[in-house]
C-alpha cells in the first residue's frame, strides 16, 4: 500500500538524543518538516556511513526547519552504546529512535519479517504529518544524504507555491512548471 500522501499513525518510542533518553511520538514529527531514516542495525558496516553522512547534512536540514530521526530495531540503550564507541556515530546530534517492538518498522512498511530488521527506508514528512516522499534501498546500497536536502527544498517549494511543480533535477531557484492543458505533449 503506497505511503506517500498518508498521515503518520500514532506511535510511542524511546530514543537516544544528545546524552539523554527521550520519548518520541508522532506529535514530535508534526509542526515542522521531518526526515525519518530507517536502517538495519547498529554496530554494522554500511549503516554508520549513512548516518554519518546524514549528520554531515544535518546543519543544512536544520536551516530548512527539518528535524531528523534515525530508526533501527535496536534499543535506545544500544544506540547509546554505539554512540559512545563509534567514531562515526559519536558525531550524531539528531534523534536515534529504538524500535525493538518493530511497530515503527511495520507502520512505515520497512520491516524485513525474515530478519526482524528494518530496511533502508527514508521518509520525508511535512508539518501536517503527511508523508511526502519515500525511498527504500537494498541492504547493500548506502544512501546519499545530500539528495534529501534537495528533495526537502522541492517539497517545501511545492507546498508554498500551490499550482506549481518541480521537474526532474530541480534545484532551488530553478524553473518550475505550472501544469495545464497547454503543457500536454510539449515537454
Amino acid at each position: 500500500m503506497p505511503l506517500v500522501g498518508k498521515q503518520i499513525q500514532p506511535f510511542k518510542a524511546m530514543a537516544y538524543h544528545n546524552g539523554d533518553f527521550i520519548e518520541v511520538t508522532e506529535e514530535n514529527l508534526k509542526g515542522k518538516w521531518s526526515v525519518v531514516c530507517f536502517y538495519p542495525a547498529d554496530f554494522t558496516f554500511v549503516c554508520p556511513t549513512e548516518l554519518e553522512d546524514l549528520q554531515n547534512e544535518y546543519p543544512k536540514l536544520k536551516e530548512l526547519g527539518v528535524e531528523v530521526y534515525s530508526v533501527s530495531t535496536d534499543t535506545h540503550f544500544t544506540h547509546k552504546a554505539w554512540h559512545d564507541t563509534s567514531p562515526a556515530i559519536s558525531k550524531i546530534e539528531y534523534v536515534m529512535i529504538g524500535d525493538p517492538s518493530q511497530k515503527l518498522s511495520r507502520m512505515f512498511e520497512v520491516l524485513d519479517e525474515e530478519t526482524g530488521l528494518a530496511q533502508r527506508g527514508t521518509f520525508i514528512i511535512d508539518p501536517d504529518g503527511v508523508i511526502q516522499a519515500v525511498e527504500i534501498n537494498a541492504d547493500g546500497i548506502g544512501r546519499d544524504a545530500s539528495t534529501i536536502v534537495n528533495k526537502i527544498k522541492a517539497a517545501q517549494y511545492v507546498r508554498n507555491n500551490p499550482g506549481e511543480v518541480c521537474p526532474a533535477k530541480w534545484q532551488e531557484g530553478g524553473e518550475t512548471l505550472k501544469p495545464s492543458l497547454d503543457l500536454v505533449g510539449k515537454i
